[in-house]
């Protein structure tokens, strides 16, 4: 049934300050007291040996709102950098019921943002992780459904948390048998997620007062293909001066050394932005609500819709396929504003032309990062309905 979800913005969730093993004989006793592992992958049949005896023992442990997180140590394969993740929320069984257990796959994604998968795909032709529900573009005046990415995105509130978490191993191992174990496995044309990952969302979005902005964008271009014609609406622009909650710190070879994130809330505090600044670029790698919903995948139940050109990172895909017949080129930088590939990389490019120029970048390096001159477009624009 329809319900209105509370809103609240707390400061970022920390690691529990728990001895690994401590955090295993946590988990452990969980289970033993009734929890039950609901697991969508392979490891569904037999869940606790698979998944304990098979080294996918958590260590550590995050919480935010009524949500309790656990994680093993980070791992990785060809393709992404991951954890295995437990995902345990209140018991819909009444007061006194064992917890549900849901294990997850935690993964970074290239814009540096933390994500959890909802699904997987791997066959001879096709090797992907799943990205959420699907939303409709036109491109060339032809509608298409494509993954919108952020759905898959985790809270704003514990990345910090799961970057910190990451950097505590030495030697992160290479694992090809996580995703299987956890996630569904779909058909190779498979895009749309199942109903474990829509479904919960849905059922928040059925009710029309957790819609933001009505459904509608609150950031978007008013010419598209043109950085400088963005907009937000009135209250949702990003607060630089005032709602900035937090500052956490990181590194990345990619981007060539240090880097800053921040939290930053809107005007009307109903959603939240983060920032991202490296030596060279500055990105928003994710816009979310403040909504304390979370699905068993870990992600928020309500969307804060906006175009997806505001979220481009600093390096994108941008590479010419050349198994296509004929060859096509593959880019998710708008047209015109891809630069020089990525130094390490070469499938992505260089959107430093696209970033530089939106307003909100320009007045950010000169509000938040004290940059002179950076801000000569003048202050966040600001939608009219």
């Amino acid at each position: 049934m329809p319900h209105p979800i509370p809103t609240r913005v707390v400061p970022s969730a920390r690691p529990a300050d728990l001895a690994p093993r401590r955090v295993a004989r946590e988990f452990r006793r969980l289970l033993d007291a009734g929890a039950t592992l609901r697991v969508a992958g392979e490891a569904r049949s037999h869940p606790r040996r698979r998944l304990l005896s098979g080294g996918y023992t958590p260590r550590y442990r995050v919480d935010l709102f009524d949500t309790r997180f656990y994680l093993t140590n980070v791992r990785q394969n060809e393709d992404i950098r991951f954890f295995v993740a437990y995902v345990v929320q209140p018991s819909r069984r009444g007061p006194g019921g064992a917890s549900d257990v849901f294990p997850r796959i935690f993964y970074k994604d290239l814009s540096l943002v933390w994500r959890s998968a909802s699904h997987f795909v791997r066959s001879h032709h096709e090797n992907w992780v799943g990205k959420g529900d699907l939303v409709v573009v036109v491109a060339d005046g032809v509608e298409e459904e494509v993954s919108d990415e952020s759905t898959t995105n985790l809270p704003l509130e514990i990345q910090t948390a799961l970057e910190h978490v990451s950097r505590r191993p030495r030697r992160i191992p290479t694992d090809e048998r996580a995703l299987a174990l956890v996630l569904r496995r779909g058909p190779d044309d498979r895009l749309e997620p199942y109903r474990d990952f829509s479904g919960p969302r849905a059922r928040a979005q059925a009710d029309p007062r957790n819609l933001v902005n009505g459904g509608r964008k609150i950031a978007r271009f008013t010419r598209p293909g043109d950085p400088t014609s963005l907009v937000f609406e009135p209250g949702f622009e990003p607060d630089l001066r005032g709602g900035r909650i937090e500052t956490s710190r990181g590194r990345s070879r990619l981007y060539g050394g240090a880097l800053r994130r921040f939290r930053i809330l809107s005007r009307n505090r109903r959603v939240q932005y983060l920032f991202i600044a490296a030596p060279r670029h500055v990105w928003i790698p994710a816009c979310q609500t403040t909504t304390t919903e979370l699905s068993s995948y870990g992600v928020r139940t309500v969307d804060a819709p906006v175009d997806e050109d505001l979220l481009v990172p600093g390096y994108e895909y941008h590479f010419v396929d050349e198994h296509a017949d004929p060859p096509v080129l593959v880019s998710q930088i708008p047209a015109g504003f891809a630069g020089d590939p990525a130094p390490s990389d070469g499938y992505r490019a260089d959107a430093s032309a696209w970033l530089e120029a939106l307003p909100v970048v320009r007045e950010f390096r000169r509000v938040v990062l004290g940059h002179r001159g950076a801000g000569s477009a003048g202050p966040v624009a600001v939608g009219v309905r």
